[in-house]
């Protein structure tokens, strides 16, 4: 059913291709003829090139896991309540990013910080290549602003890590056997009085043979946490399988380096000026807001290239203050 949805898709865009090719041939005949069509051929310019773009961007992904959905971790680095703000507002950029492209999400673990942010949390991006998308957030992501939080108004850097994994289903082979496994379970974090804190709801799962942990506490049913929580470890089993099959190809454990000064991939700087700039792609993304909000098309589609080509956005690899 999956690819079936995946060809029909494919149909559908070569009608849409067509179809606004021949509005396009269209509108140029009549401008050859005296009409005043430049408004319309505009905006039916941009409408194509936007529509060509996500296509690229789609023929970019070729893995064997792109076209699945993810499941997206973020940690804050040290820094207490400026880094553990940062994460929040990472994740807040990809939930928006998800919204956009009309993906759903479903947090299935969230630590708050102590005063504001977020220690930890763990969600789910379903949708169409949304793990072959999300690689490009694999890394260490630094932002440098004048921070919040400090009464003398002075400037800081914070980092935050992302790990993104491809959700497994069915038809992959992941043997979990349950005398391997170490289930615990507990009262989930929350506001008091309400129906989490007086069960114990929350599940936490281990793999003895790996060490691997998982969580999820968001469901007021234990089953459903449990039913959350074995679809995250298979989704971790399967890649820590595939790291230990390809280890040349480990570019995921690669990039996720120390979360520390001179490990980031990309870099949000909101003052003295304002410049986001991926370190890997060269790329620089001057509207900041627009990136905050969720718009990272640009960012994504020049990793897939630079990851398929090796080709950068800029050849002057020109270093942030």
């Amino acid at each position: 059913m999956q690819d079936r949805k995946r060809l029909e898709q494919a149909i559908a865009n070569d009608d849409r291709i067509k179809v606004q090719t021949d509005d396009l041939d269209t509108l140029f005949e009549l401008a050859r003829e005296g009409e005043t069509v430049d408004g319309d051929i505009e905006r039916e310019m941009k409408t194509y090139g936007e529509l060509l773009e996500r296509l690229e961007t789609a023929m970019l992904l070729s893995g064997e896991n792109d076209a699945r959905s993810a499941i997206v971790t973020i940690h804050p680095g040290a820094g207490g309540t400026e880094s553990q703000d940062w994460a929040e507002m990472l994740l807040r950029m990809y939930l928006r990013w998800a919204e956009r492209n009309h993906m759903e999400t479903i947090v299935t673990d969230r630590l708050e910080g102590e005063g504001a942010g977020i220690k930890s949390v763990t969600f789910e991006v379903n949708g169409e290549n949304a793990y072959g998308l999300l690689q490009s957030e694999v890394g260490v992501h630094r932002l440098v602003r004048i921070s919040p939080f400090d009464a003398n108004a002075r400037r800081h850097t914070s980092f935050a890590s992302v790990f993104v994994y491809p959700q497994i289903d069915d038809e992959i082979k992941i043997d979990i056997r349950p005398e391997a496994l170490r289930v615990d379970t507990f009262r989930a974090s929350g506001a008091g009085g309400q129906h989490v804190n007086r069960t114990d709801s929350a599940i936490r799962m281990t793999h003895l043979p790996t060490g691997i942990v998982v969580q999820c506490q968001n469901e007021r049913s234990q089953h459903k946490n449990r039913a959350s929580a074995i679809k995250q470890l298979r989704a971790k089993l399967y890649e820590h399988e595939l790291e230990k099959k390809q280890a040349e190809e480990r570019k995921l454990e690669d990039s996720k380096l120390e979360i520390n000064f001179g490990s980031q991939i990309r870099s949000y700087v909101l003052a003295p000026y304002r410049l986001i700039k991926d370190h890997r792609t060269k790329l620089a993304v001057g509207d900041v807001d627009r990136v905050l909000d969720g718009d990272l098309e640009s960012l994504i589609h020049a990793f897939l290239v630079y990851k398929k080509t090796g080709k950068t956005a800029s050849d002057k690899d020109e270093p942030l203050d």
